[in-house]
Formats: C-alpha cells, sequence, structure tokens
C-alpha cells in the first residue's frame, strides 16, 4: 500500500512534512492506473479524478483549507496554509451513471399578464 501526495505547491509539502504525514511518492500529476487497491491519495483532486481513485479501491483524503479569498491564486507557504486551517479530510466520491442524453427542445412558453415563462417539465407542479 503506497501514501501519494499529489501537489505542485513546495507550500504543501512542507505542510505535509512537518504534520508527519507518511507519503511514499509525492508527484505533482496523478496516474489513477498507476494507483492500488488499498493505496492513499491525498491532494486537491477534480471530482473526476477522485472518483477514478475511490473506483480503484484507494482512499481519498482530500487536502482542504479555509482560506480568504485574498489569498487565492497566491502561492502558499506551509505557515501560510497552517493559519488557513488545513486539514485532511476523507471523502468516497463515485461517479453516478451517464444521464441518457435527451433530444434539444425548446420548452414551451407561456404567457401570463405579459411575462414570458419557460416551462420546465422536471420543475411542473413543484413549489417552492
Amino acid at each position: 500500500m503506497t501514501t501519494w501526495f499529489v501537489t505542485r505547491h513546495t507550500g504543501a509539502a512542507e505542510w505535509a512534512r512537518r504534520q508527519g504525514l507518511p507519503v511514499d511518492r509525492l508527484i505533482d500529476h496523478l496516474e489513477p492506473e498507476a494507483l492500488a487497491p488499498g493505496d492513499t491519495v491525498i491532494g486537491t483532486l477534480p471530482v473526476h479524478l477522485a472518483a477514478a481513485v475511490c473506483a480503484r479501491g484507494a482512499r481519498y483524503l482530500h487536502l482542504s483549507l479555509d482560506l480568504p479569498s485574498e489569498l487565492r491564486g497566491h502561492e502558499l507557504t506551509a505557515d501560510d496554509m497552517e493559519r488557513a486551517g488545513a486539514r485532511l479530510e476523507s471523502y468516497q466520491v463515485k461517479r453516478l451513471a451517464k444521464e441518457p442524453k435527451r433530444k434539444r427542445s425548446t420548452p414551451p412558453t407561456y404567457r401570463a399578464r405579459s411575462q414570458a415563462c419557460m416551462v420546465f417539465p422536471q420543475f411542473q407542479g413543484s413549489r417552492a
């Protein structure tokens, strides 16, 4: 069983070291095909990759931060991450079945009191 840490940020790698995380492989890009059942993947992955991790029988630990807006888009240090409450949260992500393709059609339009409104069948009869 291998623990993978997926990051391209040196601050995140330093944060993991300070936390004493047992990282076997530090990588900046994940190829889900390389994972084995029982592996652990740590990172901030897009949802489709997190789902691929879980589908292969690996565990996904999301690196979560409560990041103030002024720090978004900036390279963070390990200290910045600690101040932002960096933590690992376990997720089980599963891709749902593909939705069948629907014919594109324009929903009927009705006029009510001089206001046009669109009727979407999945919302007909529902009340807010």
